[in-house]
């Protein structure tokens, strides 16, 4: 009866945290010009999402934090973090960012469907100095580095912008581009 319990307490320690995140793998082969690759794992516990876009120097992170309604980009080249507010009529919700990675609709070589959304946001040159206010996932990600918001502008076309602009593609689902001069 011991060894029951045991089994059953160990089973339950191991299998929670492995219903809790869902991942996928996005990358291309040597012969897709993808260069690079990004990954998603969701975390139902938690209420965030991460996606890891792994590409050399050009390499970002990116945290969605569902309970603060903020997110994070962790740019490596530029040793920074940019915090903006999450758009919910534009960015998916987590329950359907977990059933597209658990449906695997995600993975391939494209989505085969429409373009992706596009959000474009402007840069506070202003760092933030309490990273507390943003949670504790974003302000794990971002501490030690420069960290500043940015504002979504609404209804702005790149074709237009003067300002540089950063863009991190999220899958096929989502273009961001932040734009604005940072002073690291």
């Amino acid at each position: 009866m011991k060894l029951t319990i045991v089994f059953a307490g160990l089973l339950g320690v191991f299998l929670t945290p492995a219903l809790a995140f869902t991942d996928i793998n996005i990358g291309g082969d040597s012969n897709s010009g993808i260069s690079g690759q990004q990954s998603v794992s969701v975390n139902n516990e938690h209420n965030v999402a991460n996606i890891d876009n792994n590409n050399g120097w050009d390499s970002w992170n990116a945290l969605w934090d569902y309970n603060t309604n903020f997110a994070a980009i962790r740019l490596f080249k530029k040793k920074v973090c940019i915090v903006h507010r999450m758009n919910k009529d534009v960015m998916p919700s987590l329950h359907t960012l977990d059933a597209l990675v658990k449906e695997k609709k995600l993975q391939g070589k494209g989505p085969g469907g429409p373009p992706p959304t596009s959000l474009i946001y402007s840069i506070n040159p202003e760092r933030v100095n309490d990273l507390e206010k943003l949670g504790k996932p974003i302000a794990g990600m971002c501490r030690g580095i420069p960290t500043y918001t940015a504002d979504e502008i609404e209804g702005a076309s790149l074709f237009f912008y003067s300002k540089a602009c950063l863009r991190a593609d999220i899958l096929w689902i989502l273009r961001i581009s932040l734009c604005g001069e940072l002073e690291v």
